[in-house]
């Protein structure tokens, strides 16, 4: 289901994302989830939609911390 707020995303996405991170996850997800919502798979398309959107603006560094490309 789409997501209201960054205070909804699961733990997963919350723990290691910064703010600004989170909310592109949610917005891709939401975007995704509504473009694949007739699908039984929806949720877990949505959901690596949403990483993929998070991992072209930000990378995981050597510190396990998500950090924004320059």
């Amino acid at each position: 289901m789409p997501y209201k707020s960054i205070d909804d995303l699961p733990k997963n996405v919350r723990n290691p994302l910064p703010k600004h991170a989170q909310e592109i996850y949610k917005s891709a997800y939401n975007s995704a989830y509504e473009q694949h919502k007739s699908e039984s798979d929806k949720e877990e398309r949505a959901a690596k939609i949403a990483w993929s959107a998070v991992k072209e603006k930000y990378e995981k560094g050597d510190d396990d911390k998500w950090h924004k490309k320059d």
